[in-house]
């Protein structure tokens, strides 16, 4: 009888999510969690299939728990999008593993637990989302408002793992958020794999992402930031722009993620945007909203993308001025269009131009985050600091770790005087 379980998370904020509503529902039905994956009679793990790195991951810790299953009974789960892509493919390479289950039927986890024959009763033919997302204690907390993708980008597997867009029902939504915030949950982030495309018919009347978003600041109570991830920018409209502008519990961090500075590669890239269009978005948002700042991915070694195309990259990321850069070099994945593109470049090349990439971002980050040094700023607290226990550890709106001197409850929101910074940590005290 399977009594205690073990989950492991890989991949995207969309999978630690669905991650703590599993776990929801294994506690509710009676499961508890196991202090070590090898005492567990259940082990269940959440892939990512977005990179080849996170498969060749899981495949070693297939064979760990290979190993547990000549210790002791275990039953062995894999879903997620790996599990989405591979499928019975993977129960062909992988014996050890009892239950290949794809995105869709991920809810169902706790049935195949549970029920006596052991098995899903049904497959279903759609994503479903959870009643709720929380996780008990934690002060933030995701919220997923819409699921897969349309775009269809010429490198990227999350259309065909996570399926066409689906839209979560508003009323979901607006309880959930309420529901957050009746439980003390200071900070929320908004998920989709592109989350501004939301569209909802609410009684004959299409709710956008502009509107959802306004919505949920009327009813968020005691929450003091609504963030949202991740956005496209050719859905990023000006009606989307001046909610973040009116609306004060939305953060003024945007992570819009810009792939490629150079139009060529855009398209190829199937992104639908261009470098013109591009700079004119990040312009438009900072005439707008002057105090906002940047997080961005950027995508290098794209195949036939040449030295300048690459220097146009550069010169885009240092004109953005972004204070968190997610840093890759193209890595093909079997499926998409990409994969049988003329130009393949060597592998020494593109780690060449990542290594460079990574460089210009750091004296990014070091010209951004020296801009402000000083004056209060709230700060949400997330902890303890580990190396001197009168200082807690807390983050910006936007999203800057700052440690500062001072007493303050874990999960408050506090006003802190910054007085500069330890190599990217802005250093403070507490405002009383």
């Amino acid at each position: 009888m399977i009594q205690s379980y073990w989950l492991e998370t890989y991949g995207c904020q969309m999978n630690v999510a669905e991650s703590n509503a599993l776990e929801l529902q294994l506690r509710g039905a009676g499961l508890v969690p196991s202090d070590t994956a090898e005492n567990a009679d259940c082990a269940i793990l959440n892939t990512c299939s977005v990179r080849k790195s996170a498969e060749n991951r899981i495949w070693g810790r297939l064979g760990f728990f290979s190993h547990v299953k000549t210790l002791h009974p275990l039953t062995l789960i894999v879903t997620g999008c790996m599990a989405e892509r591979l499928l019975e493919d993977m129960k062909k390479e992988a014996p050890q593993v009892d239950y290949v289950i794809g995105n869709n039927d991920k809810q169902k986890i706790v049935e195949v637990l549970t029920s006596a024959e052991g098995k899903l009763s049904e497959h279903l033919d759609s994503y479903g989302f959870g009643s709720t997302y929380y996780k008990t204690g934690d002060y933030t907390s995701y919220i997923p408002i819409m699921n897969g993708c349309n775009n269809f980008c010429s490198y990227c597997i999350v259309p065909y793992v996570r399926g066409r867009e689906i839209s979560r029902p508003i009323a979901d939504i607006l309880e959930e958020v309420a529901f957050l915030s009746s439980k003390g949950v200071k900070e929320v982030t908004l998920l989709g794999q592109n989350v501004n495309s939301y569209r909802y018919n609410e009684n004959g009347t299409i709710v956008t992402f502009p509107d959802l978003l306004k919505r949920i600041c009327a009813v968020a109570g005691d929450i003091s930031w609504i963030r949202f991830e991740s956005p496209h920018p050719k859905d990023f409209s000006d009606s989307l722009i001046k909610v973040i502008k009116e609306e004060t519990k939305v953060a003024k961090h945007l992570h819009i993620p810009m792939q490629s500075g150079n139009t060529r590669i855009l398209t190829l890239m199937n992104r639908r945007y261009s470098r013109e269009s591009f700079q004119d978005l990040i312009r438009k948002i900072r005439s707008e909203i002057p105090q906002v700042t940047f997080a961005t991915d950027v995508m290098v070694g794209f195949p036939s993308e040449t030295d300048k195309e690459y220097e146009e990259t550069l010169s885009l990321l240092d004109e953005m001025g972004c204070i968190e850069a997610f840093m890759y070099y193209w890595n093909p994945r079997e499926g998409t269009k990409a994969v049988d593109m003329e130009g393949q470049l060597e592998e020494t090349v593109k780690g060449k131009r990542l290594e460079q990439l990574i460089a210009l971002q750091h004296e990014i980050f070091a010209r951004e985050k020296t801009k402000r040094t000083h004056g209060v700023v709230s700060v949400l607290v997330n902890q303890v600091s580990r190396n001197d226990k009168t200082q807690m550890l807390g983050r910006t709106e936007h999203n800057e770790m700052v440690v500062f001197t001072g007493n303050s409850k874990i999960g408050s929101l506090v006003s802190v005087e910054l007085d500069g910074m330890n190599g990217n940590t802005y250093v403070g005290k507490l405002v009383e």
